[in-house]
């Protein structure tokens, strides 16, 4: 006989405690979500369905249905047919959903139709956060992250890839009609003929779609189409590959890390800072606040427009300048002289320093404090990795920016409450929650 340690038989009868809220532990997170939940006004948050008449088929409560998905996302299950599954075999959810069992269409609906009510739970679950002092002398990070969108990037189309695609079918189609006129005057057999007409039919059919999305693509604003997602975008990612994608802006305090603002966009960084920083001031209800930001946020009327609004923000300038193209000279080839104020370029002529206040005072401040740029890396790239690890390698399910956002919405709560639980412990955290 090895020496393991033994379990008991399958076939033991074991006396199971009497209800199921016995199985869940005090400190348990089902309980977090169920108290938090039950404390929510639903129908004045937006939920459907929060009042039903009498005659109508009975539906499940909209907090029945949130409950799931909180708990889906955090624990990495946000797959409608993965939740099913779930309240089947699910002690923890058994109890938190009263043993009932959604099938997945319904759970899938619920999501699709309450995008609204979704948002502003998270909103509600951050103003809570507020109310408990969680924000005192805020710095906030501000960055943006892109997260794959359901559409691939063969189905996603430029002015550039429709015309090479139409070029390619039209250089195919001439190869294949020179073949069959060879082969007419040879007398080849009727299932060559046959088979090469086959394909030519094909490629006919496939250039009058390029040529149709081509002229959707001249035609869109952004001179791209995505066929799968309309919604999402082709764009540059980390690494400089380009993915379709969502960009996703995102605040974060520097303090306790909790996500501040969020906002799903299909552009990139540049001209967000002030839109953010606003949507940061309205959910914190201050303007005591100090934004920073990395240099793909650099912009003067930004930077000015969140001034203005009595916030302070630091964002290192970036080099945008498009003299090299043009044939001119860059600003980082003139040299700077100390003594006289003035810049002297590459040719030898002198430049006196037209000197802006605010754009100096903000450069000297990032000198004298260099952990900035690594407080802001630390701060809002953490939420970024976290909530892409719990999403997986495919990161979204839905399509259209609306069921996006959504999603986005539901990872961001579910991220916020693990870390309020972190930092407060499950019963600190429903203590607070009764108020």
């Amino acid at each position: 006989m090895s020496h393991h340690i033994k379990g008991q038989s399958k076939h033991q009868s074991t006396l199971f405690p009497e209800a199921l809220d016995d199985f869940v532990t005090e400190e348990n997170p089902v309980r977090v979500i169920d108290i938090f939940v039950d404390s929510l006004d639903l129908e004045t948050l937006g939920f459907e369905r929060v009042q039903t008449k009498a005659t109508d088929r009975p539906a499940y409560h909209p907090g029945t249905m949130l409950k799931l998905y909180i708990y889906g996302y955090l624990n990495r299950i946000q797959s409608s047919r993965r939740l099913e599954k779930e309240t089947h075999r699910n002690v923890e959810l058994m109890s938190l959903l009263e043993r009932l069992q959604p099938d997945f269409k319904t759970i899938a609906d619920f999501r699709k139709d309450n995008g609204k009510g979704i948002k502003n739970a998270c909103r509600t679950f951050l103003e809570l956060c507020r109310e408990m002092n969680m924000f005192s002398g805020v710095m906030v990070a501000i960055d943006g992250s892109k997260f794959k969108a359901v559409n691939s990037k063969p189905n996603n189309y430029t002015p550039k890839k429709a015309h090479d695609h139409i070029v390619r079918i039209e250089n195919s189609i001439a190869h294949y009609l020179s073949l069959l006129a060879e082969k007419d005057k040879r007398e080849t057999s009727d299932s060559d003929i046959t088979l090469m007409n086959e394909k030519l039919a094909w490629m006919k059919n496939r250039l009058a779609e390029l040529q149709e999305i081509e002229v959707k693509v001249n035609e869109h604003p952004d001179k791209q189409v995505s066929l799968t997602d309309p919604d999402s975008r082709l764009m540059k990612t980390s690494n400089m590959t380009r993915q379709v994608c969502y960009n996703v802006q995102s605040a974060v305090d520097t303090k306790h890390h909790l996500i501040v603002s969020h906002e799903v966009t299909q552009t990139t960084d540049r001209g967000k800072l002030h839109q953010v920083a606003v949507q940061v001031q309205d959910a914190l209800k201050t303007k005591d606040i100090t934004f920073i930001a990395d240099k793909g946020y650099y912009s003067r009327e930004d930077i000015k427009a969140v001034l203005d609004t009595g916030s302070d923000v630091l964002v290192p300038k970036s080099d945008t300048s498009g003299a090299a193209e043009a044939g001119i000279f860059n600003k980082t080839e003139f040299t700077y002289n100390l003594g006289k104020d003035e810049y002297t370029c590459p040719a030898g002529n002198t430049l006196p320093h037209q000197r802006n206040s605010v754009e100096d005072s903000m450069h000297e401040r990032l000198k004298k404090a260099p952990h900035i740029a690594v407080t802001r890396k630390q701060t809002v790239e953490h939420p970024f990795g976290t909530i892409k690890m719990w999403m997986g390698s495919t990161h979204y399910l839905t399509r259209r920016l609306k069921n996006v956002s959504t999603e986005t919405s539901l990872h961001v709560f579910a991220y916020n409450l693990k870390r309020m639980m972190t930092i407060m412990g499950p019963v600190g955290l429903m203590a607070a929650i009764k108020g």
